[in-house]
């Protein structure tokens, strides 16, 4: 389980979210919810433990993630940045296999079924920089899935896919969530994407205030009006009322 305690984060001249405090627990699929800088990032990097200053405020298993080593905490919890470059030179089997570096192993069956999960196991001999964007987010989430955490932080991991792999994305996801008792905490847009795959969801409105709970219950048309500052007719646009 990882919970945040009191956590605060801030950029110089804006409060993201203040003293939050909820627990992700095994088996569950969260959203992070909220509009362009309203701190999603920043949250899903705290959570993850690479940002060192905040990490006091969060628990993993009731230990403090800056007392785990590292290698160990890679163990534990495995992070999808939004951006990377794709300057890896070699080939896109070598570049997920790369998940396998916390484990200490270089497992060919747990690489092969990573890039198969993601549709891209006949690109696994393929250069990494000869991919196309939705490829190579694909091959990213190849090597997360490798990596075999017991808690998933995706930062968009939907950014470049076309409708059938975010489908394919969101059901890898629930499974991993539901049938593994994995911890799945993922940022994303798109509320009927929550509301379809994901058990809970977090809202990250303005000036550091934040709602969380089951998402059938809180992704209502009010709340969401306020998360993204629209009006009734563009949550209509989206199928949301």
């Amino acid at each position: 389980m990882l919970r945040a305690e009191n956590l605060s984060l801030a950029v110089p001249g804006k409060a993201l979210v203040q003293n939050l405090t909820i627990e992700f627990k095994p088996g569950e699929f969260w959203a992070v919810l909220g509009k362009n800088g309203s701190g999603k990032t920043t949250l899903l990097n705290a959570l993850s433990g690479i940002v060192a200053t905040h990490s006091k405020n969060i628990k993993y298993n009731q230990i403090v993630i800056s007392e785990l080593k590292p290698i160990e905490r890679a163990q534990k919890i495995g992070l999808l940045l939004q951006k990377e470059d794709a300057t890896f030179n070699g080939s896109v089997k070598d570049y997920v296999l790369l998940g396998r570096f916390p484990h200490r192993d270089a497992d060919q069956t747990i690489a092969r079924n990573a890039l198969c999960a993601m549709q891209i196991e006949s690109l696994a001999e393929r250069k990494l920089d000869s991919l196309s964007g939705g490829e190579f987010q694909r091959a990213r989430i190849a090597q997360l899935l490798c990596q075999q955490p017991e808690i998933f932080c995706l930062d968009e991991p939907l950014m470049h896919l076309d409708v059938a792999h975010q489908y394919g994305v969101m059901e890898w996801l629930r499974e991993s969530a539901t049938k593994q008792a994995k911890t799945v905490i993922m940022s994303m847009h798109e509320p009927l994407w929550t509301l379809r795959y994901c058990t809970h969801a977090l809202l990250l409105f303005e000036d550091g205030e934040y709602e969380s709970g089951e998402s059938a219950n809180l992704l209502t048309a009010d709340r969401l009006q306020k998360l993204y500052a629209c009006d009734r007719e563009a949550l209509a646009g989206f199928g949301m009322l």
